[in-house]
């Protein structure tokens, strides 16, 4: 398996040396946030989770992502195994997304985010 970073390639089995000029191999919050971090990444694992699994209705569940910014995450997602994508042999071509072993075990990381959101939302006198 390949991982993609800062848009290298990083192949499964990399030296120590190369992962460490990550910082991957001191700092394992750093390699989570990496590869499911950012604006879109957790909300596009927490979507198809729920079950919002096509192109066209994970962009209408995210506005202000734009389509090109899809692409590139969910390509990014698939690259690092947190995604599965399945097309259909249909006209017009169907696609869908799900979540793949790796994808199931950030689950529990995005339920903790929600929970400390919520927390962190009431004390500001957010509901």
């Amino acid at each position: 398996m390949e991982t993609i970073i800062d848009n290298e390639v990083l192949e499964k089995g990399n030296s120590s040396e190369d992962l460490a000029a990550y910082g991957l191999t001191k700092c394992p919050v750093t390699l989570t946030s990496l590869i499911i971090g950012g604006k879109w990444k957790p909300v596009i694992i927490y979507n198809v989770s729920r079950g919002i699994n096509r192109f066209g209705e994970m962009q209408r569940a995210m506005p202000g992502i734009s389509k090109k910014m899809l692409t590139q995450e969910l390509r990014d997602l698939e690259r690092n195994g947190i995604l599965n994508r399945k097309i259909y042999a249909e006209i017009p071509p169907r696609v869908e997304y799900s979540l793949t072993e790796q994808g199931n075990a950030t689950l529990p990381v995005l339920q903790s985010m929600v929970d400390w959101g919520k927390a962190y939302a009431k004390t500001l006198g957010l509901h």
